[in-house]
C-alpha cells in the first residue's frame, strides 16, 4: 500500500471562510498564509552639527542612490532597534532615537515605514555591507537628484519641517498622485 503524496502547502488562492480576501490555502489542511505589508525602519541621523547621514546603495533596488539607514524589521525586535541595527549595518553608526519622525503607509509596495529622528553617539561612520559609502551632508549639500526613494525626501522634509520641536505628532506620506500622472 503507498503512502499518500505529502502536502505541498498553500498552493490554491480562495476566500477562505470568514475571509474578506483571497489568500493562499493549503487543500490538503486547511493552512492559511497570511501575506502582509512589510516593516520598514530608519531614521533621519543627526550629527552635533546637524549634518545628515545618508548611505550610497551598494546592493539592489537603486544601486548606486543615495537614502536614509533604513531596512525591513527582523522578528524578535521592537522597532526602536532595528531602526539602530539598521543604522549600525548601514552606516556602522552608532545612535541614539529621539522620537517617531514618520508612518508612511504604502499600500503600493506592501510596506509601512517607521522613521525615527535619531542623533549619532559616536563620531565615526563607515560603510556596511549594503553601502558603497557614507557620508555627513549639510541641507544644501543633499544629493537630491540621486535619491532611491520618494520616502528620502519625504523624510529629509519632515525631519527639517519639525526641527526644534520637542514634541509633535508624526508625518505621513503624502497622497499617491492619480494613475497615469
Amino acid at each position: 500500500m503507498s503512502s499518500p503524496p505529502p502536502a505541498a502547502g498553500p498552493r490554491i488562492r480562495t476566500v477562505p471562510a470568514g475571509e474578506d480576501r483571497e489568500r493562499l490555502v493549503c487543500p490538503d489542511c486547511g493552512y492559511i498564509a497570511y501575506e502582509n505589508p512589510k516593516i520598514i525602519v530608519g531614521s533621519v541621523v543627526t550629527d552635533a552639527d546637524g549634518r545628515i547621514l545618508m548611505c550610497r546603495r551598494a546592493i539592489e533596488p537603486r544601486r548606486g542612490f543615495w537614502t536614509l539607514p533604513a531596512g525591513y524589521m527582523e522578528l524578535g525586535e521592537s522597532c526602536e532597534e532595528g531602526a539602530a541595527r539598521e543604522a549600525w549595518e548601514e552606516a556602522r553608526a552608532q545612535i541614539a532615537i529621539d522620537a517617531l519622525l514618520a508612518v508612511y503607509s504604502l499600500p503600493r509596495i506592501d510596506q509601512v515605514q517607521l522613521i525615527y529622528r535619531a542623533r549619532l553617539t559616536a563620531p565615526t561612520v563607515a560603510a556596511g555591507p549594503e553601502s558603497l559609502e557614507v557620508a555627513l551632508f549639510a541641507w544644501e549639500e543633499i544629493p537630491w537628484s540621486s535619491l532611491a526613494f520618494p520616502s528620502v525626501a519625504w523624510a529629509l522634509n519632515d525631519h527639517r519641517a519639525r526641527l526644534g520641536q520637542s514634541a509633535f505628532a508624526p508625518a505621513v506620506a503624502p497622497p499617491e498622485p492619480p494613475l497615469g500622472l
